[in-house]
């Protein structure tokens, strides 16, 4: 744990020091839970909602954008249940004073039995290796199964009790489990009570005329009451999708772990309309397509896991999360939905409006059913971020940081250096950054020693450093640097685009996913 809680450290860190993330509103100590995306990390940021993009709308013919206002008419949230039903369980410490979510406090003790299931089948594999049968052995050995049944009735025990609203019976739960305030080690717990968190405001020129109203607390709402507008204008036929990014805001009991949890966070959502009857067919094939996407930028296929729900949302008759390996262990990256006709048959309900499609081959209306694909942009940032950054020791015995991103999502692509501040060089340099700038987001830098040079732009996530020479000026070729090898190679200048290109386009990399 210790360990993990170093990593992280220096990821926070590494974010502010280098220009990716700032406190927000530091200069007035901050506001909690609240974050500024500074000038690299808005690059980052941009190309992570790019490549999502780009993968769901355009490579899709049947899935088109959308961009819903953030303020909605107030009774869109009565019909999508989130007035009723939005609660956290929350639960404080006497002694620490500290608040949690009760949920995530037992789903902590249960994964903790999954990290000791997971041991004994790594030392089984090491064990017996390539002979090794992870299904049998998770199935037969005792402590595996103990581990993992036990997990199994917590999980179950509290969705059930969530469920009925039975909270005395979580606290109970949390009591026999013996589950101590991470702060302080004391399990002197109140009663667990439900915490709603929508953020209010008003609409109107005088408080006594105004109208409450919510920053919305999902995207998703804004593409269910756009559902007839963009089927009809579009002309578009079952099954089809509506994609948006965009922020969304919600009062969270505990929002820790830098920006895995905030207050104001940024959304990429798809609602794919189906045919009732349909809706389990195209849910496992998003389950499918999504884990694609995430394995194409290159992170490890071991740092994923699905993790089925078992409790269940009001609207929802199938979930899954696709679990990733933060530095903090594995928490929720994206969920992938099935809907069912909850949301459009409830806003038909409450706004009077009919929502249903005509099926011209069945020649017949029906209320379309709804499979959604839902990750958080920052927590998207958040597990790239934390998995790129490497501190590595070299052949010298030398260290190095390097933020291995994903080329394609890098925030610079090359850093142009003249060897030297004269002889010309830097006239070189500055004409190859404008040829290039058209193309990639290019840095220059002519300050310190180029070994210097190259250490602050692999900490910066730079997957090329082209060097400008005495010889450039002689045979108009350059010294190109791969960030992740640090081999160089003397290469034309007029085959760095190509190079480069190459290396960093996104239908490289999406053509993974085909």
């Amino acid at each position: 744990m210790a360990k993990q809680d170093d990593i992280f450290k220096n990821v926070v860190s590494h974010a502010k020091e280098y220009g990716f993330i700032f406190p927000s509103s530091e200069i007035y100590d901050g506001l909690s839970a609240v974050y500024d995306y500074a000038q690299n990390g808005v690059e980052l940021k941009k190309n992570i909602r790019e490549y999502w993009w780009k993968a769901m709308v355009q490579l899709n013919d049947n899935i088109v954008g959308l961009d819903a206002a953030i303020l909605m008419h107030p009774t869109t949230w009565k019909a999508s249940g989130h007035v009723d039903a939005f609660n956290d369980p929350l639960i404080d410490n006497k002694d620490s004073k500290k608040r949690y979510r009760a949920d995530v406090l037992i789903e902590d003790y249960a994964e903790k039995l999954q990290q000791k299931a997971q041991k004994e089948i790594d030392k089984a594999r090491e064990r017996f290796g390539d002979t090794f049968d992870e299904a049998q052995f998770v199935s037969t050995n005792p402590r595996v199964v103990e581990y993992l049944s036990r997990k199994k009735a917590i999980l179950s025990r509290m969705a059930s009790s969530l469920d009925t609203g039975q909270l005395d019976d979580v606290k109970a739960l949390i009591e026999e489990l013996e589950i101590a305030c991470p702060d302080s080690g004391s399990r002197n717990w109140t009663e667990v009570r439900q915490f709603n968190l929508m953020f209010g405001t008003k609409l109107g020129a005088s408080a006594e005329n105004a109208m409450d109203l919510y920053l919305r607390p999902e995207t998703a709402q804004g593409i269910f009451v756009n559902f007839l507008n963009v089927q009809k204008t579009g002309r578009m036929k079952i099954p089809f999708g509506i994609a948006q990014t965009g922020k969304a805001f919600r009062n969270e009991i505990v929002a820790r772990q830098f920006i895995f949890r905030m207050r104001e966070f940024e959304q990429m959502e798809m609602q794919f309309f189906v045919k009732p009857g349909e809706e389990m067919s195209w849910y496992e094939y998003w389950k499918a397509a999504r884990l694609k996407w995430h394995l194409s930028l290159g992170l490890g296929a071991e740092n994923y896991r699905f993790h089925d729900h078992e409790k269940l949302a009001h609207y929802a008759n199938a979930a899954a999360d696709i679990e990733f390996q933060f530095p903090f262990g594995f928490k929720e990256l994206e969920g992938i939905h099935s809907r069912t006709d909850f949301d459009l048959s409830s806003h038909e309900k409450f706004s009077g409006k009919k929502l249903n499609y005509f099926d011209p081959e069945e020649n017949r209306n029906y209320v379309p059913y709804v499979v959604e694909t839902s990750v958080g942009l920052d927590r998207m940032f958040l597990a790239v971020f934390s998995k790129s950054l490497v501190e590595e020791t070299l052949e010298d015995g030398s260290t190095r940081t390097v933020l291995r991103l994903p080329a394609v999502l890098a925030p610079t692509k090359v850093a142009i250096l003249p060897l030297l501040k004269k002889d010309g060089l830097p006239d070189l340099a500055h004409q190859i950054e404008q040829d290039l700038k058209w193309q990639f987001a290019v840095a220059y830098d002519e300050k310190d020693a180029v070994g210097r040079r190259y250490r602050r732009q692999d900490a910066l996530g730079t997957p090329f450093c082209v060097t400008v020479d005495h010889q450039s000026l002689e045979d108009q070729t350059v010294t190109i640097r791969h960030r992740d090898s640090m081999q160089q190679e003397r290469v034309a200048i007029s085959d760095l685009k190509s190079i480069i290109e190459q290396a960093v386009s996104m239908e490289t990399w999406l053509k993974n996913i085909m």
